[in-house]
């Protein structure tokens, strides 16, 4: 049997990996065509403005405006980046930088054990336990908080391994010339590891915000699904992927078209998001 050259298994491998990144932005595209294809006639049929600015959803009576649902999907993913991003950070400097052997692979099995537990088991969780706990607090439970707590979880592993593999990509000579002109071992990780690591640490933010605001079933769990705008952390909301999540089953003619540019919506604001965040890490 002839032997294969490296060269050829090469060449292979890389044409292998293009098609196959080129398969995934074609599916995309495609989504992405197919939504706009089932969602402008919605916004021929209602307008893009009132569609995006309307605060009332009504559609026995055809009336379409999702502005309560981009608030509620806006607060719910800030208010989860606010909390996970500095937890993320610290438990990745933890594990990186401070954690012993043993330590480090508890804490480190324990937050990829975060990554496999279903969306509705988080959802379940958030019913059970922080929903009471925030009843006592005021409102019924189901809230904005809920939402920002659980979503606060499910975000968390994502930013902490990111975090902690951008640390560890750090050279070994950073660290050892700071500790050589005489800095601690903290001020070594506040003034040189992070500020090495900044860009994994921005693009772990960054693929956190995308997570969150596209999570569906523990937010239609815990946030109560109320379409208003929430002018407290203690009211329900609704987000735009539980909006579409709810109703899609029985829509149809212009509700599910308007469902439908709900999506267009949702893409927009998400590639949205993530220029800003791009551009932010650029500039940091």
């Amino acid at each position: 049997m002839p032997k294969i050259s490296r060269q050829l298994i090469d060449t292979l491998s890389r044409r292998g990996v293009f098609l196959t990144a080129l398969a995934a932005i074609l599916i995309v595209f495609l989504i992405g065509l197919f939504v706009i294809q089932q969602g402008l006639p919605a916004f021929r049929a209602i307008g893009v403005f009132k569609f995006l600015f309307g605060t009332v959803w009504r559609p026995g009576i055809d009336e379409f405006g999702i502005l309560p649902m981009i608030v509620g999907s806006i607060y719910v993913t800030i208010g989860a980046l606010l909390l996970s991003a500095p937890l993320g950070i610290a438990c990745a400097i933890f594990l990186a930088e401070v954690a012993p052997n043993r330590a480090r692979g508890v804490v480190r099995n324990a937050v990829e054990l975060l990554v496999g537990i279903p969306s509705v088991v988080y959802g379940l969780v958030g019913m059970v336990v922080i929903v009471p706990l925030i009843r006592e607090i005021g409102g019924n439970g189901y809230s904005v908080l809920a939402g920002v707590i659980v979503l606060t979880i499910m975000i968390l592993p994502t930013i902490v391994s990111i975090s902690e593999d951008s640390l560890r990509a750090v050279p070994v000579s950073y660290r050892e010339g700071a500790l050589a002109l005489g800095a601690s071992h903290w001020q070594t990780i506040w003034h040189v590891m992070l500020p090495a690591a900044r860009s994994g640490i921005m693009a772990a933010v960054i693929l956190a915000m995308g997570r969150a605001i596209g999570e569906t079933m523990a937010m239609i769990m815990v946030i109560g699904n109320s379409i208003l705008i929430p002018t407290s952390p203690l009211d329900p909301a609704r987000t735009l992927t539980g909006n579409i999540a709810v109703e899609i089953m029985y829509a149809s003619g212009l509700h599910e078209s308007a469902l439908f540019a709900t999506g267009i919506v949702l893409f927009v604001l998400i590639m949205g998001l993530n220029s800003l965040a791009f551009v932010a890490r650029r500039h940091a």
